[in-house]
């Protein structure tokens, strides 16, 4: 029987559904906001006054956020700024996949109804070698893992 490891973060790939994009457009250096809250609302019972009951309300999505270098004349930059600029929101859905050592999805995650709320570039300084780094903050509808 072969012993089960986990797989490994770093390798994985980012596709902006309708978005003509290249590799370089897909590929970020980092993924977060793949979680899922299950909120709840507190009834206290009348007569009753050692407890409250918690009943489950909504689902609540945290942001996507993305990070990589700083990608000069991107089209996911382009809808980004858009959207920030011209407030001319464009929903798409993106795919997050955790790939495989043969590059095959172990799993995937298809998130519904994103747009982007922020993109930041990191600071510049003289006195430091390192890479500029852009963040893309998504809001998002939901997601759904495959």
């Amino acid at each position: 029987m072969e012993k089960y490891h986990p797989p490994v973060g770093f390798h994985f790939k980012v596709t902006f559904e309708s978005l003509s994009t290249n590799d370089s457009d897909n590929s970020f250096q980092s993924v977060s906001g793949l979680s899922v809250d299950l909120e709840t609302e507190e009834i206290a019972e009348g007569g009753e006054n050692r407890f409250k009951y918690k009943i489950p309300v909504r689902s609540k999505f945290p942001n996507l956020v993305l990070k990589r270098g700083l990608l000069v004349n991107s089209e996911v930059i382009k809808w980004c700024k858009k959207a920030l600029e011209n407030f001319e929101i464009e929903p798409l859905d993106i795919t997050v996949m955790l790939l495989d050592e043969n590059h095959e999805a172990l799993q995937t995650w298809n998130i519904i109804r994103a747009y982007p709320v922020k993109w930041n570039v990191g600071d510049f300084n003289a006195e430091e070698s390192k890479l500029v780094i852009e963040t893309l903050e998504l809001t998002y509808t939901y997601f759904k893992v495959a």
